[in-house]
């Protein structure tokens, strides 16, 4: 097979971008086929697949007509939050190559037969956290991998992001983030941070999260932003109201003793940031500071701040040593070019997937787990989707295996 024939389904934002990029600049993924609930999100990208490359492909409203064309090899699966989990079991149980979106799971069962399903089928799957790709994220996990950072003892990391428009421009969008924050209240979003954390952890692979406690604040702000923008926000959702809290925090405990902490902080006025912190027995890694800091090298003054340059320099993982401009202009500053291009590899060479099956589960259940939490006020116990496995499953990651 020299091209991975690919369908995709869900054709929301992150699905059209997606599919846009692959076609234009992923030369292994031969995109073949389309499929979202809505008609005019099909047509829309039938109609440009012939428009901008004269190809014609298939599209359907029904991913089940998708999933039964013999010459697709593979399928991104895209949707909703709240049907990532059941397309892509129906997707390995037809035998197709599986990248699944991100997002939080709604229960553990269906991750336990998300899991089960893999193990049955061992149809290829991989978890699409783009964010297990980024500069900052690789850098640091490759100088942890040297030893740097000594024995890691906490971890922090979060989904920072103003999504008060999207949230509420929901029901004119067809974007399920409102509903969710109508009718829910946890970590809902927790892999960006969460992905990256775990592999420096070696969560499944030698380690895994035992127990977390999550605690949610009052919601004030998507409340506040409705009222203060009558003429662009459907008044109504004033009646309906919104569950999530604005600022969530969860604390995760490991087997081998390290810490974890992460924030959900949507629903409030402020800049993107994934907070990615790491800090072990001989340094420490701050996002905020843009900066690294290591017992006997550096002194820890404002001066400090602001020296992650020198770092990346010497450490940086080659698919950022040798990223062009082109590359950087290709998805979420690159992240989602080198997650595909892995992605491919992987599925054309039958290589193990770099974020597997366990990984998807694993991060997902935080988002259950976090609302139980937070509702019954109690702290829960995280299972091993692994089964015991994880004591001597070997470490992979995005500064290996591309």
């Amino acid at each position: 097979m020299d091209k991975l024939r690919l369908g995709v389904i869900g054709l929301g934002c992150r699905g059209t971008s997606l599919a846009k990029m692959i076609m234009g600049c992923i030369d292994e993924i031969d995109v073949v086929a389309f499929c979202d609930e809505y008609q005019d999100r099909v047509d829309h990208m039938v109609n440009h697949a012939k428009t901008e490359y004269n190809k014609d492909t298939f599209g359907s409203t029904n991913y089940k007509d998708l999933l039964n064309l013999d010459y697709v090899d593979a399928v991104l699966v895209a949707t909703s939050w709240e049907t990532h989990v059941s397309v892509s079991i129906d997707a390995l149980k037809a035998g197709k190559i599986t990248a699944m979106e991100v997002g939080g799971a709604y229960n553990e069962e269906e991750l336990w037969e998300l899991v089960d399903t893999y193990e049955a089928t061992k149809t290829p799957f991989m978890f699409m956290e783009n964010c297990c790709y980024g500069k900052i994220e690789t850098t640091v996990t490759n100088m942890v991998r040297k030893g740097m950072f000594g024995k890691i003892v906490h971890c922090s990391g979060a989904y920072g992001h103003d999504l008060r428009e999207e949230i509420t421009k929901g029901d004119v969008n067809r974007h399920y983030r409102l509903r969710n924050y109508q009718a829910r209240n946890g970590e809902n979003y927790p892999t960006h941070e969460l992905g990256p954390i775990a592999k420096i952890l070696g969560i499944n692979q030698g380690n895994k999260m035992v127990k977390l406690v999550s605690m949610a604040s009052g919601e004030f702000g998507l409340t506040d932003y409705v009222k203060n923008n009558p003429d662009t926000v459907t008044q109504s959702l004033l009646e309906t109201g919104f569950k999530q809290g604005d600022v969530v925090n969860t604390t995760i405990i490991c087997e081998n003793g390290e810490s974890i902490a992460l924030k959900l902080d949507t629903s409030l006025p402020r800049y993107y940031s994934r907070e990615f912190n790491v800090q072990g027995t001989k340094g420490v890694y701050n996002e905020l500071h843009k900066a690294f800091f290591f017992d006997g090298e550096n002194e820890w003054n404002g001066a400090e701040f602001n020296n992650q340059q020198k770092y990346f320099d010497e450490y940086l993982v080659p698919i950022w040593k040798n990223a062009t401009e082109e590359d950087l202009k290709k998805g979420h500053g690159g992240m989602y070019f080198f997650e595909f291009k892995a992605f491919a590899d992987c599925a054309l060479n039958n290589k193990p997937m770099p974020l597997d099956v366990y990984d998807a589960a694993s991060w997902m259940v935080i988002t259950c787990l976090s609302e139980k939490s937070i509702k019954e006020g109690v702290a829960v116990d995280i299972p091993d989707f692994t089964r015991g496995k994880y004591k001597t499953r070997a470490i992979t990651d995005a500064t290996e295996l591309v």
